[in-house]
This record gives structure tokens, C-alpha cells and sequence, in this order.
């Protein structure tokens, strides 16, 4: 956070980090260290529990849907405090980050409400099922079809990319519902029960050995048109929305989720470099210096944004920017101190990108694409905050069909 927070938050954040700090043994890095995924995921079931029962689960949401009803400068205070102590919550930043609060905006209340505090304590996981094999910078190209039957929907096609799928008991999808409309008109936006028949999920193993994407089929899946977020042909507005959303989430930490700058310090301290620390040589302490310098500017444009939030403003397309600039440069750092560590790289332990810089700079590619690559990020800076003028599209206003 920057100087130009109010000053309240303050005793918020020593209150958080009081709390935080007392339960780190049992739920933190100590207590998930040689735990199986199964178990882990078990102990953050536990640990989303414990945080709502005691109030900083869902701070920024209002009362009604079970948060705290407090601002999103809360909850920006609390996820910087949170994430420092290594507590296994990736398992549903996706629910708590995009699909959930999707559906207070769009869902009527009654139903959101349903599924609202089950999220929060970690009952229930939600996936977003955006990319596709032919679709994943671009959106409106999705091919998973919708068909109006009656007044359910049936739909088919397969998703990629899918984060926590195999855990997923509920999800988000976008499905093209006209092929006869131009692409970005002909798509409506749903969940579904991810328990639903005709719903398969297939893990997919990532170069640094992680498990956490799927591929989804969706063969003949019946969803009700009573589980239609927005309306028919609304599905790309309404994807926008989740993802300025996600571009926030995803750059919620300046690092990129990568490991801390203080690492890559004691990283260049301990390496030795013609026969002398590496951290004296100019070239290291240059890097130091510029990513502390970008990482001061990302908290400042994550510092506007939610003040902004806090007087009511939705999150706007500057998103994009903490996406592609954190991500960017932790690949660069990551890099660098691998360099660095020389033939001690070459070992690799089932470790987390945020512990690890191996494990950092394997996961740093894929972290380039989740969310919109960096050539679309790059074109949404350049349209949607610098006002320029937008890339010719050949297939601008012909019917999806035809292209």
C-alpha cells in the first residue's frame, strides 16, 4: 500500500497481521511443508473456515452475501498481509476472485446468496471456463456451442487452461449462442453444477510438474436458462467484467507471484561472481534497483485502483498493466538468479513459484499467457487507456459463421 491510504488502515493491518501471525504454525509455510496436494487442499479448507468464523473472509463484500461489509481497501490490506505468511488460499482465489463476484452482479440475490458463505469458508470451489484450443487470446472466438431447448440450454464443446477444475464443484463458462451474429455479439454467459452429466475434466501436467490446469468437455450439458448471468448475446460484456476483475487478482502482488525481492537479495549475497558476491557486482545492483522501482510503481497503480474502488468505481482496463508488467518482470528476475546460482539451479524440488526460482521461472511462461497474453494485454493498454486506435480487424461485424 502507498502513503496515500487513509491512515485507519493501519490498525487493520496490525490487527490482520496479529491475527495472521498466530496461526501461521498451523495453516502458514510451516505447517504445509511434505503435505500432499489432497492435504493441503484439505488444510485450506480449514484455514478458509477458520479466517471466515473470525471475520476476514470476504472483507470487502457486503453483509448480506456473508462478508464483513468493510471496504476494498480492507481487503487490499489484508490479501498484502495474507499472502506474506505462505497459507494455502490459491486453491480458491479463483472462486473468491472472479466467478463469485460475478454472480453478485449479475445473479439475482437470493441465488447468489446460496453460494456466497459456502465459497468463502472454502465448501465449495468454482472454476472459470474461458480458453478454448482455438480460443484463448481471443475470446469472442469460442466454438462451445449453446442451443435454446425449451427453457434449459444444451451445450457442447471443450474448454482449456481450466484452474482447479478437478476440485470444481461450480463454474463460469461463456458459449456461443448465434453463430450467425458477429463473434463478439453471439455469446451468452453461464455457471453450472460442475457435477452436471456430460461434464468430464482431464488434468494437464505443466512443465514445472504442477497440476492445478484442466481441459473440460462439455458433451450435451443441460443448464437452465435460470443459470444465465446477463442476457442473451451479453456473454463477452459480461466475460470483460470477470476479467478486468482477474487482471487485479492476478497482480494483486507486485512480485507476480514470484519470489519476494528480499529473496533475490540474499540470493546475490550468498552467489559468488569472479570470486567476490554477486551483489557487488553494478549489473546485479542495477537489477535490484530497477525491480524495486517497477514493483513501487505497480503498488501505486494497485494503491489508485483501490481507492477508486472504494468511492464505488468498478475496476477500469489499467489491469492489464499490473498483469503484464509483473508477470514480465518476475520472469526477468527469475532468470537472472538462476544465472546466479549456477549449477545449484539444476535441482528442483516440488516447490511453489513463490518459494523457489526455478520453480518461479518454469511457471512464469504460463503465467504470461493465464489471463490474456502479453500481446493482447498490450493492445488493451494501447485502445482502452492510451486512446489509440484499434488493430484492423478483417472480421469486424461479419456473422461467426461465415469467418
Amino acid at each position: 500500500m502507498s502513503d496515500a491510504l487513509p491512515e485507519h488502515l493501519e490498525e487493520f493491518r496490525l490487527t490482520a497481521r496479529a491475527w495472521l501471525a498466530r496461526h501461521e504454525d498451523a495453516f502458514g509455510a510451516p505447517a504445509r511443508a511434505g503435505l500432499s496436494e489432497a492435504e493441503d487442499l484439505a488444510l485450506g479448507r480449514r484455514w478458509m473456515a477458520k479466517k471466515h468464523d473470525a471475520g476476514f473472509a470476504g472483507i470487502g463484500w457486503p453483509a448480506e452475501f456473508g462478508g464483513r461489509g468493510l471496504s476494498a481497501l480492507h481487503q487490499g490490506v489484508f490479501a498484502q498481509e495474507e499472502h506474506g505468511f505462505g497459507f494455502p488460499i490459491l486453491y480458491f482465489s479463483i472462486s473468491l476472485g472472479m466467478p463469485v463476484p460475478i454472480m453478485m452482479h449479475y445473479a439475482p440475490r437470493e441465488v447468489s446468496r446460496a453460494f456466497t458463505v459456502p465459497a468463502l469458508r472454502g465448501e465449495h470451489i468454482w472454476a472459470q471456463m474461458f480458453s478454448e484450443p482455438g480460443a484463448g487470446s481471443d475470446l469472442a472466438a469460442v466454438r462451445t456451442s449453446a442451443k435454446g431447448d425449451g427453457s434449459d440450454w444444451i451445450v457442447t464443446g471443450q474448454k482449456l487452461w481450466t484452474s482447479w477444475a478437478q476440485y470444481a464443484d461450480y463454474a463460469v463458462l461463456v458459449a456461443r449462442s448465434d453463430p450467425t451474429l458477429p463473434k463478439h455479439q453471439g455469446l451468452t454467459y453461464f455457471w453450472l453444477d460442475m457435477r452436471s452429466p456430460g461434464v468430464s475434466v482431464r488434468p494437464i501436467r505443466l512443465i514445472d510438474g504442477s497440476r492445478d490446469v484442466n481441459e473440460v468437455f462439455l458433451d450435451d450439458v443441460r443448464i437452465p436458462d435460470s443459470q444465465r448471468l446477463g442476457g442473451i448475446g451479453e456473454g463477452f460484456k459480461v466475460a470483460m467484467h470477470t476479467l478486468f476483475i482477474e487482471r487485479y487478482a492476478a497482480a494483486a502482488d507486485e512480485t507476480g507471484y514470484g519470489p519476494p525481492l528480499a529473496k533475490f537479495i540474499d540470493t546475490a549475497r550468498s552467489a559468488r561472481f569472479a570470486g567476490r558476491p554477486a551483489i557487488e557486482d553494478g549489473r546485479v545492483r542495477h537489477a535490484i534497483g530497477s525491480a524495486f522501482r517497477l514493483q513501487q510503481g505497480l503498488v501505486t497503480l494497485r494503491s489508485k485502483a483501490f481507492l477508486e474502488a472504494a468511492a464505488g468505481v468498478e475496476p477500469g482496463p489499467e489491469g492489464a498493466i499490473q498483469k503484464l508488467v509483473s508477470i514480465r518482470a518476475r520472469q526477468r528476475l527469475s532468470e537472472l538468479a538462476v544465472d546466479l546460482c549456477g549449477a545449484e539451479a539444476t535441482y528442483h524440488a516440488d516447490d511453489k513459484p513463490k518459494d523457489h526460482w526455478v520453480a518461479s521461472l518454469l511457471a512464469a511462461p504460463a503465467g504470461r499467457i493465464a489471463g490474456g497474453t502479453d500481446e493482447m494485454l498490450l493492445n488493451t493498454i494501447a485502445e482502452k487507456v492510451l486512446g489509440l486506435p484499434q488493430d484492423h480487424r478483417p472480421d469486424k461485424g461479419i456473422p461467426f459463421d461465415r469467418t
